[in-house]
């Protein structure tokens, strides 16, 4: 009886230490490597463990490498569980990141939606109207100078006519569009009006689920992919009115601008690409195939398209907008924006689909609050005044036309009379924080690195990726984590100097979840636009938006079209 005691006990003791040492040593070897072990039901070994030292850059005694095969033996089996869970890509994670520093408060009085009052005259034809922002398409449809379907089918036609060239539409909503805007009709005719969204055409970035549609996330191994349910911003969007006329491109798996379809390219030069991975929705606003379009960043993914093609884009602070519904690359990362033709416009949509919706834990439920009259000499503007002496690198002429856009920019604010304060280019500490991103994708996507699927991904490193991912340490993945509440800490401390910061500081704004606007500024030597940037505080949308639209007051840059043939 004693010895059976004895037996349990040291059983039991095997097993709490198993437990321990796979969330501790285990982790903190190669967890992928032992769990594909594990799935091919070969016991690991002490040899395995050595050899797994070397890229942890660790080192045990015969002792330890013993405990721990021992302890991972027992433990292996949770990995086939959770495996056999096959769990698909809209199951979340229950830990949420918030980059919200503790103890920091943010203003929650709600106040009226003030839009500008805005003058405009029906064209003399339909198709002229293609590129104008949606404050004028709105008070067309509002005063009955058009109607939402004759604006749809123009759209439609456009897209049609241009979608191919530009490889920018995956699939056309054609039906879906034409009753939903005889409906907006109808309700106009019945003095139900919706808002300035009422009857405006416009796409989405083919990430979201759309009833009755495809969603093929741009990757060849989803591309009959059917999601029976409209994701929250397809709904958001609806109920404000608008018409949903088209999914747009977007690069595989929500990288670059390369999909299944071809490779989007750029409205203003068929000949360079769009970038990415924001392809299609970015490509159809700026060649006028939609009157507005929504789009997603995890890294400069909505941003860097807007920059290169001449579009305002708006990435919001992480946690405004729901992602049910969107594909995930990276729970703590992905963030869901408007691509619109003017800074307004962007306040306009961002109104309609900011704020919680009880499915995406992250969002924060914070007031937006818009007046088009805000005064933005109110506003403390920092700007990095070592670009204003840095020199271009020898073969690098991008670096030139930055730079001018950046002086440009800076003398432009300083004649509008807002406050600019020097201050040192903020750092990302890539390098800290860089295997965050892809581990969570690799995670997300498990599926595909299990099953071989991943050799369908053609058109992107994701395949490499996942697979490099299986061998990152968990332990390494949480000390980046915290390395970027420290960087959350770093901007936090900056933003209590400046209001907003001019430039494009990719990897400290997307990892600290600050929102970021681009609007177009002129153009480059090959005809294709340049543009600035402003990067904000956290919620800071309101007045973020407000300086870009005092900016484009004061220029004509967003009212510049390209010649599509």
């Amino acid at each position: 009886m004693k010895k059976d005691i004895n037996n349990n006990q040291g059983m039991n003791r095997r097993c709490f230490m198993g437990y321990f040492s796979a969330l501790g040593l285990s982790t903190t070897l190669l967890p992928g490597a032992l769990a594909a072990v594990a799935q091919e039901k070969e016991r690991i070994t002490v040899e395995m463990i050595r050899q797994a030292e070397k890229i942890a850059g660790l080192k045990f005694t015969g002792k330890e490498r013993k405990e721990i095969v021992e302890d991972l033996n027992l433990y292996k089996n949770s990995y086939e569980k959770n495996r056999e869970l096959h769990m698909k890509n809209h199951v979340p994670l229950p830990l949420y990141f918030n980059p919200v520093p503790p103890g920091k408060t943010f203003p929650t009085e709600r106040k009226p939606f003030k839009m500008s009052e805005v003058k405009v005259k029906m064209a003399s034809k339909i198709e002229d109207l293609c590129f104008y922002p949606v404050t004028h398409l709105a008070k067309l449809i509002e005063t009955r100078k058009v109607t939402s379907t004759e604006l749809t089918k123009m759209y439609l036609a456009r897209l049609k006519k241009y979608g191919s060239v530009l490889k920018c539409v995956v699939t056309l909503t054609a039906d879906l569009a034409l009753k939903q805007a005889r409906r907006r009709d109808r309700e106009i005719s019945s003095a139900k009006y919706r808002g300035p969204l009422h009857g405006i055409p416009w796409g989405v970035k083919d990430l979201f689920a759309t009833k009755g549609y495809r969603t093929t996330w741009g990757a060849e191994v989803y591309k009959n992919q059917v999601i029976d349910t409209d994701a929250t911003i397809v709904s958001k969007l609806e109920e404000a009115g608008a018409v949903l006329a088209a999914k747009l491109s977007v690069g595989e798996l929500a990288t670059g601008d390369r999909w299944f379809g071809g490779r989007t390219l750029n409205p203003w030069n068929k000949d360079m690409p769009s970038g990415g991975s924001s392809a299609g929705p970015v490509a159809a606003v700026t060649g006028g195939l939609v009157g507005f379009s929504i789009g997603t960043e995890t890294i400069d993914s909505l941003i860097g398209p807007s920059r290169v093609c001449g579009a305002v884009g708006l990435r919001p602070t992480f946690g405004r907008v729901s992602r049910h519904g969107c594909m995930t690359t990276s729970w703590s990362l992905d963030k869901v924006g408007p691509i619109c033709r003017s800074a307004e416009d962007c306040a306009v949509v961002f109104n309609s689909i900011y704020g919680p919706d009880h499915k995406d834990h992250s969002v924060i439920d914070l007031p937006f609050n818009w007046d088009h009259n805000f005064d933005v000499k109110k506003l403390r503007v920092g700007f990095i005044k070592s670009y204003l002496a840095r020199k271009q690198r020898p073969a690098r002429e991008y670096e030139e036309v930055s730079l001018k856009a950046y002086k440009e920019g800076i003398k432009r604010l300083t004649s509008m009379g807002i406050e600019l304060i020097p201050i040192v280019e903020p750092d990302g500490h890539w390098e800290r924080v860089r295997v965050i991103l892809t581990t969570e994708a690799a995670a997300v996507f498990d599926d595909l690195t299990l099953d071989k699927r991943d050799k369908s991904l053609t058109r992107s490193n994701w395949a490499k990726y996942f697979r490099r991912n299986r061998f990152v340490p968990a332990v390494e993945y949480l000390q980046s984590n915290r390395a970027r509440t420290l960087l959350i800490r770093e901007a936090d401390k900056l933003f209590e100097r400046v209001d907003i910061i001019v430039g494009n500081f990719v990897v400290f704004s997307n990892f600290t979840g600050l929102p970021e606007v681009v609007i177009p500024h002129g153009f480059n030597m090959y005809g294709t636009p340049r543009s600035l940037h402003f990067t904000g505080k956290l919620f800071g949308e309101a007045e973020l938006l407000a300086l870009a639209h005092a900016y484009q007051k004061e220029t004509d840059y967003h009212l510049k079209h390209p010649q599509l043939y």
